[in-house]
């Protein structure tokens, strides 16, 4: 791939869905690109597409029209270059399997030596701190464990990007922080590059280099922001900043706006 040029584009796409009602367009000619190493969130009002979204990105829903494209190859069916972690932890792991077992599965696809295989699942379940645990089984563990292990299955099979799907919806607020600071510290010492869809506005500004705000229905790119944040954040300092506040309150006006109609917005100094 030439030095500057997108690891990800999506130009004009479309997605419509077919009801007993008529056609419905979910997404409508939306467009964006993502560079190598980025870590960019989205989010937008309750029901506009973002799932949708997703799953036109990770190949798993074919678009009405437009292109997504990685690394200047059209995706038209699921990437081997991508993982996705969903919200649904607890139905994407499998309750025979050890941790071990279920962060190893979608390894048994790659041409390894068994000894390469479990070299990479032993460090992607030390990457998430749970080392301890890798012979327990997924009912075994609390939510929040089960979500790691969930994060250890994508980054063991080493993609270039990795998709998830508001994956600390169901968690308690002190297991989302620290899950939070697990994907910022991955991100940060891996360099995957990170698609995270969440409907919380603070996690977004908190997590990402950009946020990207969809509009309501049928979606498009209302604004993407780049989060001028320090590289390095922390849950207590980056939150007290005047500047935080200064982000959420934008983006949270952006979302109302995209609910209500037009409003103005808080400015933001760029």
């Amino acid at each position: 791939m030439p030095d500057g040029s997108p690891l990800l584009r999506v130009e004009h796409l479309r997605k419509v869905y077919a009801s007993a009602q008529g056609e419905v367009e979910a997404i409508g000619d939306l467009s964006f690109t993502m560079a190598p190493g980025e870590l960019m969130c989205v989010v937008g009002p309750s029901g506009c597409g973002k799932t949708t979204l997703l799953k036109c990105l990770a190949g798993l829903l074919r678009p009405t029209s437009g292109l997504v494209e990685m690394e200047g190859s059209p995706v038209t069916g699921p990437s081997p270059a991508m993982a996705v972690v969903f919200q649904e932890y607890g139905r994407s792991l499998y309750p025979w399997l050890t941790v071990q077992g279920n962060v190893e599965l979608p390894l048994r696809h790659k041409k390894l030596s068994r000894a390469e295989r479990r070299r990479m699942v032993a460090d992607a379940i030390e990457a998430v701190g749970l080392a301890g645990s890798a012979d327990s089984h997924p009912w075994q563990l609390s939510g929040g464990m089960q979500q790691r292990v969930a994060i250890a299955r994508a980054i063991a099979y080493q993609p270039e990007v990795l998709i998830m799907d508001e994956p600390f919806a169901a968690v308690d607020a002190q297991t989302r922080a620290d899950l939070e600071d697990l994907v910022r510290e991955l991100h940060l010492t891996r360099g995957i590059s990170t698609i995270f869809v969440t409907h919380d506005i603070d996690e977004s500004v908190y997590l990402g280099q950009r946020v990207l705000v969809l509009s309501n229905s049928p979606t498009r790119v209302q604004e993407d922001l780049v989060i001028d944040l320090p590289a390095e954040r922390d849950q207590l300092t980056t939150r007290a900043l005047p500047r935080f506040t200064e982000l959420r309150t934008h983006v949270y006006a952006q979302i109302q706006r995209a609910k209500r109609g037009p409003v103005t917005a808080p400015p933001v100094a760029r």
